[in-house]
């Protein structure tokens, strides 16, 4: 395990960066590497603020230990650079490609890489970039740095945790303000676009987490439904499982609704859930287990009954994406630690019927864990 940082995080987001420089610094030489090389994603964004898409141009970022971060770029791009509040090395290429790979090995003789242990995200990282890293540094060894970048960006900072309140919070506003189209004859495909609406005048960023999920009846038997044409009925199950960005730092929440009284089956298990949910955010604290937060779920249904048709994870971490460390699962043996973020889930499937999942976004405290979502979680009658 890598060391606690010594320092706590900057209250404000004035030297957040460069705090997070100074961590992954001690956590590379923790590691064992002598750079890191990220791509444009939630890594970069996380050490630097720059929100970079992946294109066909390349771009790179490059930390290596006594030297401040290095980039490469599209020249087009270089006036990005300039509300940056740290020192950064740009490795600028024109628009011919054939001026890219000079500007890899360029960059790459300033930090000495050719003999380097670079750590990378390998999920991440696509053969394209890995190609003129190669090319600039034949001799580097290229080695995942997977765990690392997790374990630095699984304990969120009091800016980061704010932000997330703030990214629940328009999604809930965004809810509230679509729950009046919810009557029989709309589509799923509709609502889906109306929350999507309403999530943008809530103050969510166009870039959502996921596109928002609509199921009614029998399709809410897939946790990962996709809205259809199909038409809302009355007295059947409404799952809406959707989120909200801001400042790139996601929400996702789960609720359900039925316009009319539910099917005695369908308000059963919602029941469970709900008492499902309420027992994971009770036994979620720092020092235990990922695993313990999911067992506490799906002890409650499987007592019920229902085990077998809970088929996935009870959770999953939340940040800059929007499946991150730590997932809550219950071969998880990770330790939650204050500052983590991860969503609680259970849910209830049932082939043909319909389907329930409660969700909610936790954070963990110094003393136990606080429900970012504050909505309602029983199944709501419209």
């Amino acid at each position: 395990m890598l060391e606690t940082p010594a320092t706590p995080a900057p209250a404000n987001r004035e030297g957040l960066i460069l705090h997070r420089h100074e961590r992954l610094l001690r956590a590379l030489e923790d590691s064992a590497f002598d750079a890191l090389v990220l791509n444009p994603g939630p890594g970069m964004r996380y050490l630097t603020g720059l929100n970079f898409h992946l294109m066909e141009r390349p771009t790179v970022l490059a930390f290596k230990i006594g030297h401040p971060p290095a980039i490469v770029l599209p020249e087009f791009e270089m006036s990005r650079l300039q509300a940056l509040d740290f020192e950064i090395d740009p490795f600028p290429y024109t628009e011919d490609p054939a001026t890219w790979g000079n500007a890899f090995k360029q960059m790459a003789h300033s930090r000495d890489l050719s003999a380097s242990r670079i750590g990378v995200e390998p999920r991440s990282l696509r053969f394209l970039e890995l190609e003129f890293l190669r090319d600039a540094a034949p001799e580097a060894q290229f080695i995942s740095a997977e765990s690392t970048l997790a374990f630095l960006r699984a304990r969120k900072d009091r800016v980061e945790i704010e932000t997330m309140r703030a990214a629940v919070a328009a999604a809930q506003q965004a809810l509230q303000a679509t729950l009046p189209m919810i009557k029989p004859g709309i589509t799923e495909r509709d609502l889906s676009a109306e929350l999507t609406v309403q999530l943008l005048k809530a103050g969510s960023e166009p870039e959502f987490p996921f596109a928002p999920i609509i199921a009614f009846g029998p399709n809410s038997a897939s946790p990962h439904a996709v809205p259809t044409d199909r038409k809302l009925r009355e007295c059947e199950p409404v799952l809406v499982d959707w989120g909200a960005n801001v400042e790139s730092y996601f929400s996702d929440l789960t609720r359900v609704f039925s316009y009319g009284p539910p099917s005695e089956e369908i308000a059963r298990i919602a029941e469970i859930c709900e008492e499902a949910n309420r027992a994971a955010r009770e036994v979620a604290r720092p020092g235990i287990p990922a695993s313990d937060v999911d067992r506490a779920a799906r002890a409650v249904i499987e007592q019920a009954g229902y085990g077998e048709y809970f088929t996935h994870r009870t959770g999953h971490g939340l940040g800059l994406e929007g499946h991150e460390e730590p997932y809550i699962r219950s071969d998880n043996e990770q330790i939650l630690e204050s500052g983590m973020t991860f969503t609680i889930e259970p849910g209830i499937y049932l082939p043909g019927v319909g389907g329930v999942r409660i969700e909610d976004d936790m954070v963990i405290t110094d003393d136990g864990a606080e429900s970012l979502s504050t909505l309602p979680r029983n199944l709501v009658v419209l």
